[in-house]
């Protein structure tokens, strides 16, 4: 057997294993943290409820400091819109508050344009907790086939949660100063 014909070979068995164990992984994806931050649910939640205060705390604000926002809609709450366009990790993208229940529960349509197109749901929980607030910040949505794919060679549950954690940490500072 040819040199070429072996490289072939063992690069269709390579593709073939990729494609199997990506054809394991669930058709929906789901991330979720969670914080306790001493400052009252009405405090914390006012700063997720309106789009203009989250340059105080998003994990993604800092990443291209010459992002494009534009805010439409509501100013805050329900039907208030947040889009986006970036460079490199940022990309585009578009996020409308579908439920606010002050000071409890917030859900987000949240669509991403680049680099990668996809419809995701976040949802943000907050429940006392003692003194203080916690609250739980969870992303999920449809996991296409080629997300599956990456997800053989990244871990995006631990990209996407190290994002969460460290927004909530922001959070945290944001709402306890």
């Amino acid at each position: 057997m040819s040199a070429l014909k072996v490289i072939a070979v063992v690069l269709v068995i390579l593709i073939s294993g990729v494609l199997t164990v990506a054809g394991t992984k669930p058709d929906v994806f789901s991330v979720a943290r969670s914080v306790t931050i001493q400052a009252p649910p009405e405090r914390v939640f006012a700063l997720i409820n309106d789009f203009h205060l989250w340059t105080n705390w998003s994990p993604w604000e800092k990443l291209d400091p010459a992002m494009k926002r534009s805010y439409s809609g509501a100013d805050a709450g329900k039907g208030a819109v947040y889009a986006w366009e970036g460079s490199g990790k940022v990309g585009a993208g578009r996020m409308e508050i579908t439920e606010s229940n002050a000071p409890s529960d917030l859900k987000i349509a949240l669509d991403f344009i680049k680099p990668f197109e996809s419809r995701n749901q976040a949802e943000y929980s907050l429940k006392p907790d003692g003194s203080g607030t916690r609250v739980t910040w969870e992303m999920h949505g449809p996991n296409p086939f080629l997300a599956k794919v990456m997800q053989v060679f990244f871990d995006a549950e631990t990209m996407v949660g190290k994002d969460f954690e460290t927004g909530l940490s922001n959070l945290k500072q944001a709402a306890e100063h």
